[in-house]
């Protein structure tokens, strides 16, 4: 099936090198060089992948990202920037952003990124249709994967894209005790070192909003020396 892709780029040159690459893999790309423009094709088009410039005008990468995730549009995004410093990195990809890349960057490691978060999403859309996703009950917490939906006793709970994907997968292994670096990979898609505090800071909002008391909590566990558990008691999978 081909890969549609919105690329999302002020300057033309880095646009037009992008396009003529992906084009080559056989992917149809279509381009926006402005936030706003970008911004609505990404909420009205059918599309595989964003490449997203951070810096943009009329609406910057961080704002459109916000955005999409708010309305609850789950497309992959590659950010772009030709920003240096790790605090841009990480707020990109703590807003919503799957992976990265930094200007000046290679077309063989861009494709390269671009095939990965394809063959990811292509392998987690297979194992969900091999699988019932029913919603998982541990006391009062729910979890429901179809609906992309949380709830704590009859509350629902906002959380961003990448805050359900911790817990879901926190959730679907409980018990199991993960270090940063393979929540790492099996959440944000990358082994990047260094990067292990975008995994303690999700923790922390996290459990602001699901444990009572995120001082001491009761779902969320850390493991000293080691990293993290989901604990709780299963209730059952399926409804209340």
């Amino acid at each position: 099936m081909i890969k549609n892709i919105l690329v999302i780029e002020d300057n033309p040159d880095i646009a037009h090198l992008v396009t003529v690459n992906l084009c080559s893999k056989q992917m149809h790309v279509d381009h926006a060089s402005d936030g706003e423009v970008g911004l609505k094709m990404a909420l009205t088009g059918r599309y595989h992948l964003l490449i997203l410039d951070l810096m943009l005008p009329e609406i910057d990468g961080l704002d459109i990202c916000r955005t999409l995730r708010r309305e609850k549009v789950y497309t992959p995004v590659l950010m772009l920037t030709a920003r240096t410093s790790e605090l841009d990195r990480v707020l990109g990809l703590e807003v919503g952003a799957d992976d990265y890349l930094t200007k000046p960057f290679s077309v063989p490691e861009m494709v390269a990124r671009v095939n990965a978060i394809l063959r990811r999403t292509d392998q987690y859309q297979s194992s969900q249709s091999k699988q019932e996703s029913s919603p998982l009950q541990f006391g009062e917490l729910r979890v429901d994967p179809d609906k992309h939906q949380v709830q704590l006793g009859n509350k629902n709970i906002e959380l961003t894209s990448k805050e359900f994907d911790l817990l879901l997968h926190f959730a679907s292994h409980p018990e199991r005790v993960f270090t940063r670096s393979q929540l790492l990979d099996s959440v944000w898609g990358y082994g990047h070192a260094g990067y292990e505090h975008t995994v303690n800071s999700h923790i922390n909002r996290l459990r602001s909003k699901i444990e009572a008391d995120p001082a001491k909590p009761q779902y969320v566990i850390t493991v000293w020396g080691v990293g993290y558990k989901f604990t709780g008691n299963e209730v059952r999978e399926g409804g209340i």
